[in-house]
């Protein structure tokens, strides 16, 4: 017999998974986006302005505290995990890649 708090917290589990699931996509779609800006701004060193450096690092910053500050819920399985670990590690790289495209 599914006892009501089983049930309940079930469903608080779900529904919170999928929510963080729905983050992680999100949050993949805008460092995919800056790393299109990077990438673009690396062969046009024209784009490469003050104000566009101060704008890419102020996104960079913002996107690194989101990320960093995401906790995994228990219940996240393997492969939610190694997502949050690889948008992590590809912020660290970006991050990488924007200083080489501003020291030029």
């Amino acid at each position: 017999m599914v006892l009501p708090r089983d049930a309940f917290q079930s469903q608080i589990q779900s529904n919170v998974l999928e929510s963080w699931r729905q983050l992680l996509c999100s949050m993949k779609e805008a460092v995919d986006s800056l790393e299109k800006g990077i990438a673009e701004a690396s062969e046009m060193r024209e784009v490469c302005t003050d104000e566009w450096c101060v704008a890419t690092e102020h996104v960079i910053d913002e996107l690194s505290n989101a990320l960093f500050s995401i906790s995994e819920p228990r219940w996240a399985n393997d492969e939610d995990s190694r997502r949050l670990k690889e948008l992590k590690w590809k912020m660290h790289e970006l991050y990488a890649r924007y200083k080489s495209v501003t020291r030029h």
